[in-house]
């Protein structure tokens, strides 16, 4: 029974960004990703994944003996849905102090703030 609306837990979010990188992978190229930066078994990860297509987050191709999943929602979808949430709870509704947050911590490279005043640039031809 797939269910949507959900929205995936941090630990499906790490395995939906290496899917989303790789486009599609077997759990033990998840569960090798994953344990670069983490000691997890391939059992965890296994059902983590298992969830996930209960869940409707990935697909899973059974035809080959190892099945392989791909990422059913994209990674922009995800993005919106949870800065949705973010800037709702801790902003109290304000993008701005959002967005003034973010280019406060001091870590924005000259690149990163040309990019956004192109951005703004755009946004406000379109207004």
């Amino acid at each position: 029974m797939k269910q949507k609306n959900n929205k995936p837990t941090e630990s499906e979010l790490e395995i939906l960004g290496i899917l989303w990188d790789k486009k599609e992978a077997t759990v033990r190229t998840v569960n090798e990703e994953i344990s670069k930066t983490k000691d997890v078994g391939y059992t965890t990860t296994l059902k983590l994944m298992q969830i996930m297509f209960e869940k409707g987050f990935v697909n899973r191709d059974e035809s080959a003996k190892t099945h392989i999943y791909n990422p059913i929602v994209s990674r922009e979808k995800t993005q919106k849905q949870f800065l949705s949430k973010i800037i709702d709870n801790l902003f109290a509704g304000s993008s701005t102090d959002l967005v003034l947050q973010a280019l406060g911590n001091g870590n924005t490279s000259i690149e990163e703030l040309d990019k956004i005043q192109i951005m703004i640039e755009e946004l406000k031809k379109k207004k």
